[in-house]
């Protein structure tokens, strides 16, 4: 099986660009996205031409904020939007699908603000998410992709030291919050297979960043650890474009 995930910072956007092109090249049995910033008829609307996927759509309250799809080849049985609490679930982040042998958990994780203004929400996100994803892997396995808005370790950030406890996505409330959930059970699989590799998912639109690689690995592949052996290989497309993050892929036998 074959799995994408991209936060694509507006699908209105980057259908604009080469995305269906793209997609078509990835060829994905399951692709995830992020902050498609639509409604669910304007995403349903806009992925039309995907016609042989089902689509499964949650977006958020706010319009042209947030917001996740998945899309998916075959049928899943069951499909839930949400983590089941109020305050989290009015911004289109969660989509969960469920297959005959695991779960997948589409996330767009909030970022904690320019001025850390949402950190302490983003706090209490990282526990209740975990503790959501905790329920779901005591009855099956779980794959969890999407932008999870957190460089775990120095090595997933250019410059480490001059953004640590100062910028979104490398204070040490974010790293716990990923630590804990590795420390539960789920394998960052990108890491594990490729331990001392510098490779990034998400580049500023500013300073040339891209073009300098001065970029974060914030988009990840979790896995419950006992799908660890089913893996085949898992990679960072940075060659693709049309978003201020690249896709990620996974091949993983289920």
């Amino acid at each position: 099986m074959n799995i994408v995930s991209w936060n694509i910072n507006g699908l209105r956007a980057i259908v604009k660009k080469n995305f269906f092109k793209d997609i078509k090249k990835l060829n994905p049995d399951i692709l995830c996205l992020q902050e498609t910033k639509a409604q669910d008829d304007q995403v349903i609307k806009e992925l039309s031409l995907l016609n042989n996927y089902y689509i499964y759509v949650n977006s958020a309250d706010k319009k042209g904020y947030s917001g996740t799809a998945t899309l998916s080849k075959s049928k899943p049985i069951s499909v839930q939007n949400d983590i089941g609490i109020d305050e989290h679930d009015y911004e289109g982040r969660v989509i969960c699908l469920e297959y005959l042998n695991f779960y997948l958990v589409n996330v767009y994780v909030p970022n904690s603000g320019q001025q850390l203004e949402r950190l302490d929400y983003r706090k209490k996100w990282d526990s209740d998410f975990l503790n959501y994803l905790k329920n779901l892997k005591n009855t099956k396995p779980l794959i969890v992709t999407g932008d999870f808005n957190v460089a775990h370790k120095p090595i997933d950030l250019k410059n480490d030291k001059a953004n640590y406890n100062k910028t979104a996505g490398y204070t040490q409330i974010e790293i716990d919050g990923m630590s804990a959930m590795i420390n539960a059970g789920f394998v960052d699989v990108f890491r594990d297979l490729h331990p001392n590799q510098i490779a990034y998912t998400y580049w500023s639109y500013r300073f040339k960043a891209r073009e300098r690689n001065i970029g974060w690995r914030i988009d990840y592949f979790l896995i419950s650890s006992m799908l660890k052996n089913n893996i085949k290989t898992t990679s960072i497309l940075s060659d693709y474009y049309g978003s201020d993050h690249c896709p990620i892929h996974l091949e993983i036998n289920l």
